[in-house]
């Protein structure tokens, strides 16, 4: 069957017709036909499942900054679902007085900030490395980067805990010296070495992905641009650092934001070096995922008979670590996305 061509001139003789019509023939032409309504009834169904979708996937958040603000009096109330009738602050202010929460976003901040850069320069190098030089058991290092992605946390914990409460030089040198000054065998415990030793050495769940990123991008860049710095004489770290790096800053940023996230809201790492009363301690090191996952003592004991009001406390807890991660995040989204994108996982 031949497909009928509608000249140009037969398509103006209909527009200027349809115009020139009165306008409840046209109203009723472009509104009470089959298009239109077809139309209608999907804008109308992609609103309400989008709605509901939103809901389902929002309403746990809202639910726990409303019930932040409620008192122990709403819990028990079976009139109120979302808004309180006895508004409060007392949730916040039990946790940042009691908690330390000050001292606890200052200590995540440096401990977080230092690890993210530490993990963004080393996973670079590796990647870079990956990337670019050929060697004897290159697929075989990549293949065990992506095997970090794929084994479960749980599966090595006990490994890995155990092997840095017994850790000194007898580990790695053979030596009878041990590099934590109190006692051979005696290992880190509760200390945050072990999170810079696996960063510095690239290892850990996170830094597999870290390296798999930044090795897509690397491979991306033309060799021609390494070619030409090293007729000019460039070393290998001075090409990397003066060519590949300024290519690979909106990389970097990405893989930056990652650790940075990762880290402030750890609480696996924590369980495996720090014992469980550590941060009960007077004066102890304190971490934002510490807070979130404990209820304050002293306001336990007080409302113990409201069980749901201690679950309140930890969702207020988590709306206080996840708070300086949300501001943060408006600001460098954009930076997100474009790593993302340059990385080669996705598209």
């Amino acid at each position: 069957m031949e497909t009928v061509k509608v000249k140009k001139e037969t398509k103006n003789k209909i527009k200027v017709d349809f115009e020139r019509a009165p306008l409840s023939e046209r109203l009723k032409s472009k509104f009470l036909s089959l298009n239109f309504l077809v139309r209608v009834v999907f804008v109308i169904f992609r609103f309400v499942l989008l709605l509901g979708i939103s809901y389902v996937i929002l309403y746990p958040y809202i639910a726990k900054i409303f019930g932040s603000f409620m008192s122990p009096s709403d819990f028990t109330d079976v009139t109120v679902v979302l808004l309180s009738k006895n508004p409060t602050f007392d949730q916040y202010k039990y946790i940042i007085t009691e908690n330390g929460y000050f001292m606890a976003l200052l200590n995540t901040f440096l401990v977080s900030l230092s690890i993210a850069l530490i993990q963004t320069v080393i996973c670079a190098l590796i990647a870079y490395g990956l990337a670019k030089f050929k060697f004897k058991g290159n697929i075989i290092v990549f293949a065990l980067v992506v095997f970090t992605m794929l084994v479960p946390q749980d599966a090595i914990k006990y490994a890995m805990q155990m092997f840095f409460a017994n850790f000194n030089t007898n580990t790695l040198l053979g030596m009878g010296l041990n590099i934590t000054g109190i006692m051979p065998g005696a290992g880190f415990s509760n200390s945050i070495i072990p999170q810079y030793i696996l960063a510095f050495l690239g290892l850990g769940f996170r830094n597999g992905l870290f390296i798999f990123m930044l090795r897509q991008f690397f491979t991306g860049v033309p060799d021609e641009l390494e070619e030409s710095a090293y007729v000019d004489g460039s070393s290998t770290f001075r090409t990397f650092f003066s060519i590949i790096i300024p290519l690979a800053i909106p990389m970097l940023i990405t893989v930056f934001i990652f650790g940075f996230a990762w880290q402030w809201t750890d609480d696996f790492y924590t369980s495996i070096f720090f014992s469980q009363g550590y941060f009960d301690e007077p004066g102890s090191v304190q971490f934002l995922s510490t807070i979130a996952r404990t209820t304050p003592v002293s306001l336990r004991a007080a409302v113990d008979e409201v069980a749901l009001y201690g679950s309140a406390i930890t969702g207020t807890s988590s709306i206080l670590l996840a708070l300086p991660l949300i501001i943060a995040f408006v600001f460098v989204q954009n930076k997100i996305v474009q790593g993302i994108e340059r990385s080669g996982i996705v598209g």
